[in-house]
C-alpha cells in the first residue's frame, strides 16, 4: 500500500509490503519503485518490503535544481525513521545504488547489507561528467526523445527485440519523469562523491551485481572496485536491466544475499 512522509514539505511516496525483516529497494535513473514489484512479490513473503519513490521520479516531487545522493539518502532515512526500523538490507539500481552507497556512509549503523545492482561505487570520471552535460543539454532540447534513446541504450543491443515488450513498458513509466526531475537527478549523479572505501572498510556484508555486457557501466572498472574488497560479486551475462535481462537469476542472487 503506497504511503507517504513528509520531508522539507514534500511529500516522499513509499510503499510496504510483508512483515519480518526489513529491506529496502531503490530504483535507478528515469524508474520509480515500481520497477521491483516481481522481486516484492517473491521477498514480502519472508521479510518487509520497503520499496521509494526518490525525488523527482514516481509520486515524489522535485525538490529543487539539484537532487544530490545525499538528499535523496535521507529521503530514504526519513522513511526508515518512519517505520521505525532499526537495521536494513539495502539494495540499489544503478542510481538506486549511489543513493544506498550515499545512505551507507551517512546512516552505518542503519546497515545490515548493502547491495549494488548494475551500479558502482566510484564518482564520475572527468569524460562521464561531460556526458552528464551534454544529456541535461538534450534532455532540455526533447526530453521525451532523451527517454526513448536512453532506456534502449540501457540492453544489451540483442536483448532490445528479445525484451521488446519489457522495453517498451519501461519507457513509458520513464516518460512521466518531469524534465526538472530528470535534469536534478542528472546533476546530482555527475557531483556525487567516490564511495569505492566503503566496500573495501565497511562491517556489514556486501554483493555487486555486474552485468558483463553492460552498456553503461564497463566491466574492468566494475571487477577492479572489487579486488581485494569485501564484497561479492555475481556476474550476469547481459546489459544494465538484470532486473529484466536476468530476472531469475537476480532473484536467486537475492535471495542468498539477504538470506544468509
Amino acid at each position: 500500500m503506497q504511503q507517504f512522509v513528509t520531508y522539507k514539505n514534500i511529500e516522499i511516496a513509499y510503499s510496504v509490503s510483508g512483515e519480518g525483516n526489513a529491506v529496502v529497494f531503490l530504483h535507478g535513473f528515469l524508474e520509480t519503485s515500481t520497477m521491483w514489484q516481481p522481486f516484492v512479490d517473491v521477498f514480502s513473503k519472508t521479510h518487509k518490503i520497503i520499496t521509494i519513490d526518490l525525488l523527482g521520479h514516481g509520486k515524489t516531487p522535485c525538490l529543487g535544481y539539484i537532487h544530490t545522493m545525499e538528499e535523496m539518502a535521507e529521503t530514504v532515512f526519513a522513511v526508515i525513521k518512519e517505520l521505525r526500523l532499526r537495521k536494513v538490507h539495502l539494495i540499489g539500481h544503478s542510481m538506486g545504488g549511489y543513493v544506498a552507497l550515499a545512505f551507507a556512509e551517512m546512516y552505518p549503523d542503519y546497515v545490515k547489507g548493502l547491495c549494488l545492482v548494475n551500479s558502482t561505487s566510484r564518482a564520475d570520471s572527468d569524460e562521464r561528467k561531460v556526458n552528464r552535460d551534454r544529456a541535461i543539454k538534450a534532455v532540455k532540447h526533447n526530453h521525451k526523445q532523451f527517454i526513448r534513446i536512453s532506456i534502449s541504450n540501457l540492453f544489451r543491443p540483442k536483448n532490445r527485440k528479445i525484451f521488446a515488450e519489457q522495453v517498451k513498458e519501461v519507457k513509458k513509466e520513464a516518460l512521466t519523469t518531469s524534465l526538472q526531475g530528470i535534469v536534478a537527478a542528472l546533476e546530482g549523479m555527475k557531483i556525487r562523491e567516490d564511495r569505492e572505501v566503503l566496500l573495501h572498510f565497511s562491517p556489514y556484508k556486501k554483493l555487486m551485481i555486474v552485468g558483463k555486457h553492460d552498456p553503461v557501466l564497463n566491466f574492468d572498472n566494475l571487477m577492479d572496485q572489487t579486488k581485494n574488497a569485501e564484497v561479492d560479486v555475481d556476474i550476469f551475462p547481459d546489459g544494465h536491466m538484470s532486473h529484466i535481462e536476468n530476472k531469475d537469476d537476480l532473484l536467486f542472487s537475492l535471495q542468498r544475499f539477504i538470506e544468509n
